[in-house]
Formats: structure tokens, C-alpha cells, sequence
């Protein structure tokens, strides 16, 4: 794809360039990832600053979002990237790979850390999801803390950078600058700008900023990171569409297969009825879950629980509005996160009045005459109908009239699956119906010809 990127990002791409330590604090949706890996190819092919680059993110953002990225613009391809992950052995491999860019995901700094001790080789490290290094008691900080003297360039992204309070941001800063700006230690740092909250005795449970301590914060550390918030830059589209590339491990992508397989051999004539029956049980495997003859529950995976919890955690508290399809979906997220379930008038207002957090919906329960554009701008598709008239309703209750910021849809979407004939069918604003058995009928003539091979 040809990366035409917006002004804000080809000022996000400046900063990073011209600040050999930066952070770009950008909500979710505004394009940092490809932002940051454009100023990484200019610095590695063109002003040849970095030779050796590292990402760390989430563990699902390492597998899946990076290498997507980096697969995606047409501008970034040539990029050879390694993916540091597996057990030990895989891992060291993995380092061994020759490559502009390992990706590892942050579970494994520490690790890292001590495999490299003083020969620590890369002179870029960009930490996705700064906000995770917040704890200056972590292992992953105190390790990173140690080779910070032999990076040359950091880069932090995040989209809110302090969560919790003005206390969260010492540690990040402290990796991008080594001290200059907040102090040489967080004890330094609680002195010259929080005073204790919450105590008992001499131990202090939270801090609290002194007045006037955020603006000066802010000042200091203003030349090395830019904030942008969705709502600063309304020339962006009202709403953003993503697709969250969701790559099976392989033995459950096997699995799917030979799921599917029997599954359209079985079907001898292609009615409408025997053709829903198959797409419904390829999306359920995709989503992670089956039902068997007797309503039974069986669990195929995990991955799209997964994928939702990084951006459940990207959100940084942020409302997130999520749509199931099957019963067993809702069930699932709501043990996992504790989402509510969208029921009630009651359920309506806890949202608009941002006390719901993560709530669940199903489509069909959304249709016209919700107003939920007060609450929030967050949409997440953990499994696409397709219809597409429920499809636009649906995304409707944020995407409305009063909406005050652009609305971001996640789309989970497992590769290799009936998910992607469905998101394509959606993409073309293709009858439903149509789509649906154009998708079954493809597939049935793969298989039988596959079976004349």
C-alpha cells in the first residue's frame, strides 16, 4: 500500500529524526507505528545513523502488529525484520537472523539484557507501549536501564504516557534521557514534584502532583516529546477502519484447516441453509470457540482474546465498545475482562456517562436510535457479521452526529480464515447473502479440485 501520510505524521517522522532520544505520544489510531518505522528506513538507508535496530512491544504487537506494518507500506518492504520470541533456543536464533529490525516482545528484556551483558549491539531501540515501563521497580526497566548507555537512539510511543498520574513518568523519560530532564532518581523526581497521598506511617501508597508540578513537567520534557490527541486533528477522517491481523499458531492453524476441509466436503448441494451452517462454524473456530450438535462449548484458542487485550491496554482506560457474534464470545470476554454486558437503559447511561469501561454488544441489539457517541470513540469487532447493514448500524452509535472525536474500528481479523471473506465482503459493501454463498462456493471447488489432484 502507498503510504500518504497526514501532516501531523510527517511531523512525527521529523521529531524522531531530529531527536536522537524522542517519544511520540499519540493515541491509538493516529499511525505511529508506521510513522516511527519510516524515520527507522531513513536512518538506516539513507543518513546511515542506525545499523542495528530493536522493537520491543507487547508480545501480540511483536508478532502481529509490527510485521504487519512492515509488510503493508509499499515504502517500508524492503526492511528484512527478525522476530525474537519461542523458548531460549529459538530466541537465540532468532538474534542470530541477519536483519534491520529484531522485534521482541518485553516479556524477554530481561532475558536479553543478560545474553548480551557489554556486548550489547543495538545502537536504536524502539519501546512500543512506553506507559508498560512505568515501574521503576520492574525487572524489564531495570534491565533495559542498564545497556541504556550504549543506545545511541530511543524512541518511545505510547498514547498515554501517565495513566495513573504524574508519578508513572519517571521511568519512561528516565529511558529516553538517562536523567537529564526529571532527575537521576525517582527519589529526586518525588521530591521536586509530587508530595505523598495516601500513607500509613512511614510507607506511602500514591503520590500526588505539588501545584503547578504538571505544567513544569510538561516544559521540561516539551522538546522531546510531542503529544497528539484524535481530537486535536478533526481534518482526519470521522471514522478510521483498522484490521487486526491475527496470524493462527500454526498447529491451531492446522487444526482450522482440516476443520474446514471436512467440513465443506460434507456439502453436497449449496443451499442457503447448509451454506450459513458451514461460514457459522468456520467463524466460530476463527473466534476461538465452537459449539458442538448438544450447545456444548469447546475452546479452539486464545489469539483473539489476545489481540483484544492489547488494545483493551493501548486504551488506557478509554471506554472500548466491543461486538460479538456468538453467545460464546460474549461469555468469553466477559470472564476475561469483566466487560459489561449492553442491556438497559441503565447500561446506556454508565456508558455515556463513562462508568461502563469495556462493554459488549451484540449488532443486532444496536441498531437505529442508540446514542452512545458520548461515551467514547473505541470500536472493536471481535467477530464480523456479514451483514453489512448491521455492520454500519452498528458502528453508527459512535459514528454520529455529536461525536466529538474520530472513531477508531478494530476489526480482529484471523489470517487464513473465513474472517478475511468476510471483512472483504465488507469492504466492497457486498450483499450479505451473496458474499456469503460467492465465499462457499470458492471454497468447495478448492477443495474438490484439491481432492483430484
Amino acid at each position: 500500500m502507498l503510504y500518504n501520510p497526514h501532516a501531523y505524521q510527517v511531523h512525527a517522522t521529523e521529531h524522531l529524526l531530529n531527536n536522537k532520544y524522542a517519544a511520540l505520544f499519540m493515541e491509538m489510531g493516529l499511525g505511529k507505528t508506521v510513522a516511527a518505522l519510516t524515520a527507522v528506513d531513513t536512518l538506516l538507508y539513507e543518513t546511515y545513523e542506525a545499523t542495528r535496530v530493536l522493537v520491543i512491544a507487547p508480545k501480540f504487537v511483536a508478532l502481529n502488529v509490527w510485521p504487519a506494518e512492515l509488510e503493508k507500506w509499499e515504502h517500508l518492504t524492503h526492511l528484512s525484520y527478525s522476530i525474537v520470541t519461542g523458548d531460549p533456543g529459538q530466541r537465540v536464533r532468532a538474534l542470530k537472523v541477519k536483519a534491520d529490525i529484531h522485534i521482541i516482545n518485553r516479556e524477554n528484556v530481561a532475558w536479553l539484557v543478560q545474553y548480551y551483558q557489554s556486548a550489547w549491539p543495538f545502537d536504536t531501540v524502539i519501546i512500543d507501549e512506553l506507559s508498560s515501563f512505568k515501574s521503576a521497580q520492574a525487572q524489564r526497566f531495570k534491565s533495559l536501564r542498564i545497556v541504556r548507555p550504549m543506545i545511541k537512539r530511543v524512541i518511545g510511543l505510547t498514547g498515554t504516557p501517565s495513566p495513573n498520574g504524574l508519578a508513572d513518568l519517571w521511568p519512561q523519560i528516565y529511558l529516553l534521557d538517562q536523567g537529564q530532564r526529571l532527575g537521576q532518581t525517582l527519589t529526586a523526581f518525588r521530591e521536586a514534584y509530587l508530595t505523598p497521598g495516601q500513607t500509613n506511617g512511614y510507607q506511602v501508597y500514591n503520590y500526588k502532583p505539588r501545584k503547578g508540578a504538571e505544567k513544569e513537567i510538561y516544559d521540561r520534557i516539551g522538546d522531546i516529546c510531542i503529544s497528539m490527541k484524535s481530537a486535536d486533528y478533526l481534518q482526519l477522517p470521522g471514522r478510521i477502519e483498522h484490521e487486526i491481523i491475527i496470524k493462527l499458531d500454526p498447529d491451531v492453524q492446522k487444526k482450522y484447516d482440516d476443520f474446514e476441509r471436512e467440513a465443506v466436503l460434507e456439502i453436497e448441494d449449496i443451499t442457503a441453509f447448509n451454506a450459513a451452517a458451514l461460514t457459522t462454524k468456520l467463524l466460530q473456530f476463527s473466534n476461538g470457540a465452537i459449539y458442538d450438535a448438544d450447545r456444548r462449548v469447546h475452546i479452539q484458542h486464545d489469539m483473539k482474546l489476545d489481540a483484544l487485550g492489547e488494545i483493551i491496554e493501548a486504551a488506557q482506560g478509554q471506554q472500548v465498545l466491543i461486538f460479538y457474534n456468538y453467545i460464546h464470545d460474549k461469555d468469553r470476554i466477559r470472564e476475561r475482562y469483566g466487560a459489561r454486558e449492553l442491556k438497559d437503559g441503565r447500561d446506556i447511561n454508565a456508558w455515556n456517562t463513562g462508568t461502563a469501561g469495556l462493554m459488549v454488544c451484540h449488532p443486532a441489539s444496536a441498531g437505529h436510535g442508540l446514542n452512545l457517541q458520548a461515551g467514547g470513540h473505541i470500536i472493536v469487532w471481535y467477530g464480523l457479521t456479514w451483514s453489512l447493514e448491521l455492520y454500519q448500524q452498528a458502528n453508527a452509535r459512535l459514528d454520529r452526529q455529536g461525536q466529538q472525536r474520530p472513531v477508531m474500528v478494530y476489526k480482529l481479523i484471523c489470517s487464513k480464515t473465513m474472517d478475511q471473506d468476510v471483512s472483504r465482503a465488507i469492504g466492497r459493501k457486498a450483499d450479505g447473502q451473496a458474499a456469503l454463498m460467492e465465499a462457499v462456493k470458492a471454497k468447495i471447488d478448492f477443495y474438490r479440485k484439491k481432492s483430484l489432484i
